[in-house]
């Protein structure tokens, strides 16, 4: 039983969950989010830098973003990166303040983000799998190499399915709970 370490894998299922939520939190779902322009990059100083280096986003209304831009050479720049992030936005610029309303989303868009939603969903759970996966494979060998019993294997086995039910019923509900939200008009 040298080095099998239950906290660490769930641990790393946990950090595939997080990746979900994160992935989830820059989906835009018609309500106005700063995550929706956190990962956008802006040409800025001669390298690529995400807007949150540049300027300040905020939410003053449900359906409107802002940035305020710190350099006001960068105003350009940041209108033209969420414009080429292919996000549905455009924004509108005053002075050093960047105006970036959210349109009401179609079904048809709507659809299309849930199966975004599906897609993210999905990778959570190979992430899942593939932990689950690595770890039965240190099982295995443990059991092989004569460090573990069968019976302890075994008891190992079913801690770690336990783990993997949880984290992937986990990831479902998720899912669930970020549809509703995408199909809500």
């Amino acid at each position: 039983m040298t080095d099998f370490d239950l906290s660490d894998i769930n641990r790393r299922m946990d950090g595939a969950v997080e990746v979900l939520r994160k992935e989830f939190a820059g989906l835009r779902t018609g309500r106005a989010s700063a995550s929706l322009l956190e990962p956008v990059m802006v040409d800025a100083y001669g390298s690529a830098m995400p807007i949150p280096q540049v300027g300040t986003i905020s939410v003053p209304e449900p359906r409107l973003l802002t940035v305020q831009v710190w350099d006001q050479s960068l105003v350009q720049a940041v209108e033209k990166a969420i414009q080429d992030a292919d996000l549905g936005l455009n924004p509108m610029s005053e002075g050093q303040l960047v105006r970036v309303p959210i349109p009401d989303l179609s079904e048809e868009r709507r659809v299309e983000i849930t199966k975004i939603a599906h897609k993210y969903a999905e990778q959570a759970r190979v992430s899942v799998r593939n932990v689950r996966r690595d770890a039965m494979d240190k099982l295995k060998k443990q059991e092989k190499d004569g460090d573990l019993s069968q019976d302890a294997h075994h008891d190992k086995a079913d801690e770690v399915q336990k783990l993997t039910d949880t984290h992937t019923k986990s990831i479902d509900e998720i899912l669930e709970s970020k549809e509703k939200e995408i199909m809500q008009v």
